[in-house]
């Protein structure tokens, strides 16, 4: 059977509906001979008679058409509620992807407000580090993501994007509980030099650009790890291994055998950012889940320091 065409099972339907060539003709904005000769086209296409003439009636194979175009036509409406409804950002899929402690620290709460306000948005989480977020959303795989870069490492977004800051998270240095500097409440960069530390790429800052960023020597790696899990680099410093520099927000709440300091010489800050299309018309639940991500990033790296403003912060890089 050859491929059946929707508009001729909608003339199909239009004659059976009225019981007559003529008035489906008028209908459709066709004539009636125009009518006939859809017909006929769906019935060779079919293999089968689909219309008894006088009176106008289905034959049984007519009805299985007939029954399949009111299939095809609820369809489309039921996806024109949804795609209305979308519009409107109440129900549909959010898109989201975020890097690895955001995933752990900013988005699960989110989320569970998310379903509050928008219980029928379903939303998929990905995985990925800013610069494939980027790319996610600049070619539409994604509808919103979490990102960041460093104040002394910038990583300008791609101009179609919208890209806002939402939250600053100091970086910290991490030792084991039972180091000798762990007593001090600041620790300059430039005294860890000498220190055993962790080459973790996908993890932790390369060692060359610490030493860079603290002027002095050193900095020498003697563990390896090639993964990108905060906690498995924190396992290492816990077992006195080494010591780290981590962003606040990759330590986890209760942390044992490893204490966290403040930076000085210089200090150094990771930026967090939410990421969208530059578009126009953006659905209210991604604008919503934005807000919420930003609420919960603050929220998440404010610790003991007195709570700032929701609103986002402005861009450093404009």
């Amino acid at each position: 059977m050859q491929t059946l065409d929707p508009r001729l099972l909608a003339t199909l339907e239009a004659v059976v509906r009225h019981g007559s060539f003529k008035a489906a003709a008028r209908e459709l904005g066709y004539s009636a001979p125009a009518i006939s000769q859809q017909v006929t086209e769906l019935e060779r296409r079919a293999g089968l008679r689909l219309l008894e003439r006088r009176p106008v009636r289905p034959t049984p194979a007519g009805q299985v058409l007939l029954d399949a175009e009111q299939a095809v036509r609820g369809a489309l409406a039921a996806a024109s509620l949804e795609i209305h409804a979308m519009r409107a950002g109440t129900v549909g899929r959010i898109r989201l992807g975020a890097f690895a402690s955001a995933a752990t620290n900013i988005v699960p709460k989110a989320l569970a407000q998310l379903q509050t306000t928008y219980p029928n948005v379903q939303v998929s989480l990905a995985q990925l580090e800013p610069e494939p977020g980027y790319t996610c959303v600049k070619r539409g795989e994604a509808d919103l993501a979490l990102a960041y870069d460093y104040d002394f490492i910038p990583l300008p977004p791609p101009r179609t994007l919208c890209r806002t800051l939402v939250a600053r998270d100091p970086l910290v240095a991490v030792l084991p509980a039972g180091h000798e500097l762990a007593r001090l409440d600041v620790i300059e960069l430039g005294s860890l030099a000498a220190e055993t530390w962790i080459a973790a790429p996908e993890a932790a800052l390369r060692l060359e650009l610490l030493a860079q960023l603290a002027r002095t020597s050193g900095f020498q790696a003697r563990l390896e790890y090639g993964g990108d899990d905060f906690n498995t680099v924190l396992g290492f410093v816990a077992a006195g291994l080494c010591v780290a520099v981590l962003p606040g927000l990759a330590l986890p709440s209760g942390a044992t055998n490893v204490v966290a300091r403040p930076l000085a010489n210089p200090e150094l800050t990771r930026f967090i950012y939410t990421v969208r299309l530059n578009a126009r018309h953006v659905p209210q639940a991604i604008l919503a889940l934005e807000h919420m991500l930003a609420m919960q990033a603050q929220e998440a790296t404010r610790s003991d320091r007195k709570a700032g403003a929701v609103s986002p912060c402005p861009d450093p890089s404009g």
